[in-house]
Parts: C-alpha cells; structure tokens; sequence
C-alpha cells in the first residue's frame, strides 16, 4: 500500500493538485499566540477552504474576536482536554482533509499545498510534517526521512504510537476515515488524565482500520520548545499511556511488551523520530519506574474509557 504513495508536488502545482482543507487550530487562553499563528496561516500558498478556532475555555471574548478577524469559524468546547478540542473540530469540518496546527505554531508557506496534496494518494488516512523550532538548525538536518506506514509493517504499531510519525503541531486527516469513531482518545493529551501521545494513538488506530500515514519532512511548521513536565508526571503518564495501548491493541500486546521491556533495558530505538530523547520512562533510576508503573496504573484504572470507542 505505501509503495503507491506518490511524492508530493512542487509548490508550483499545489494550488492546483492539492484537495481542499479545513484548517483547525486549538487554542486556550492564548490570544497573542493565536494571532501570529493566523497570521502565518494568511500567508499560506493554498489557502484552507474553511478556518476552525476551537476556543476550549468557557468562553474567550478575544478568541471569538481574533476568529472573527481573520474569517475563522469559533466553536466553544468548554470541558478541558485538547483531544476534547480536536475531536470537535474535526466533526465540524466541511473539507475531507482535516489539518491541525497548534496556536502557538506558525506554518511555513507551502505547507497546506504539501500536506494536502498527499491524499490523492485514497490509501492515506493521516500525513504529518516536520517541527523546526525557530532559530535553530534542524531545518536543513531533519531527524527522520520521509516514511509511509501501514499494517505491512511488523513495527507499525510501536512506530506509530510512540512517536515515529511526527507530533500533533502539524498533521491533517482523511475525514473520511474518521467518522464513526473517535479518533483522538480524550484520556490523551494536554488537559486530560494522561496529558500526552493524542496524536500518536490517532496514527495507530487509523493504520490498525487499513490506512497508511505518511510523514513529509518538507511540510514544515515552526514551533518553540516543548515544555517539560516533572519526571514523575511523565513516567506516571506514559505509563499509563502504554496501559491504554495495551487495551485498545490485544492483537498487539506482546509486541508491546516486548517493545517496552527492550526500552528499559537500554535498546536503541531502531526507527528515527523528530524527538530524539528516550524519555524519563526509559533514563529514570528503578525507584522512578516503579512509582511510574504504580502511578500510571492508579490512573488509568480510575480514568473511564470514552463512550463511542
């Protein structure tokens, strides 16, 4: 299936070849940031047929104003969680490709033509691009080459769910694909219980229905540092993150295992990603690993499964 997957055109063609997209941005409190994010979105080549501010606050005057300016439609979703925030945005969409940028991430020019234009290939059900962070030099060295990923692949699932196919801050979805189903986990992501990995699960549940998702390197979009959590917080969360991918995927878990066990012990990841840390499950002293697999377990045993997955 991935072998089909045609490289995407030159920023010449975009406009031409490229579907339409609905663009939608999740934002919290954040108005300045929004406004250089819509900024650089009015600087895009192909612009999106519809723009989608999903304020999820319990109302933000500025935000509906700032929406209002730059043409963007504004949906409240008021309960907390980024998931939450995505998962309504992408139900409001008209478009069939759905992009997501983060409020505080700008696009680079051609972007939205190159992210786009992917889905003529009908095998796709997600693409993601590369994060620069400004000012530095990753631009020109960018960690992982361009990757098609699909069921054909025995390591799609650790791939996929951990990191393999870039991050939430630039990616689009085959509506399509994603009606009847939830796509982002709303116990994933800033916000929600376990406060992260909303868009690698994405990735894996749509591979483990037939898509394939691809990541293109040269779809840009600029966007500062991540901030970190306490260690504790993080092994605590990406533990219970595993516990979740362990019952969403029992076909898959003792790959899973497998996968987790060789982190711990030390074993190289043996595919790239953007992010180059191991991440505190894997550094952290015996001590930490043992809250975190106490932690994460409490949380995820007292944290419901969604209704609708």
């Amino acid at each position: 299936m991935c072998n089909s997957v045609r490289p995407a055109p030159d920023a010449i063609d975009q406009a031409v070849v490229a579907p339409q997209a609905t663009l939608v941005v999740c934002t919290r409190n954040r108005p300045a940031l929004l406004r250089n994010c819509l900024e650089g979105v009015r600087s895009l080549l192909q612009q999106p047929q519809e723009i989608i501010v999903v304020d999820n606050s319990i109302g933000d005057k500025d935000i509906q104003a700032l929406a209002e300016e730059f043409g963007a439609r504004y949906l409240l979703e008021p309960v907390p969680g980024l998931s939450r925030a995505r998962n309504r945005g992408l139900q409001a969409a008209q478009a069939e490709v759905v992009a997501f940028l983060d409020d505080d991430a700008v696009p680079a020019p051609d972007w939205l033509g190159m992210v786009a234009s992917a889905f003529s290939d009908k095998h796709l059900g997600a693409v993601s691009g590369r994060i620069v962070t400004p000012d530095s030099e990753r631009e020109n060295t960018p960690s992982i080459t361009p990757r098609c990923l699909d069921r054909q692949n025995p390591k799609w699932l650790e791939i996929s769910s951990f990191g393999g196919m870039g991050l939430g801050s630039n990616m689009a979805f085959r509506r399509s694909a994603c009606l009847d189903r939830v796509v982002f986990d709303e116990r994933l992501g800033r916000g929600a219980p376990f406060q992260i990995a909303e868009e690698h699960f994405a990735f894996a549940q749509l591979i483990s229905i037939g898509y394939a998702v691809r990541y293109i390197p040269e779809a840009i979009v600029y966007h500062p540092p991540l901030r970190s959590d306490s260690i504790e917080n993080e092994a605590r969360n990406s533990m219970a993150y595993f516990l979740l991918l362990l019952a969403e995927f029992p076909s898959q878990r003792l790959n899973l295992l497998r996968f987790l066990l060789g982190r711990l012990f030390g074993k190289p990841l043996e595919w790239a990603r953007e992010d180059q840390q191991p991440g505190v499950l894997v550094t952290s002293s015996f001590s930490t690993k043992l809250h975190a697999a106490l932690g994460g377990l409490r949380l995820f045993m007292k944290t419901p499964r969604i209704a609708g997955r």
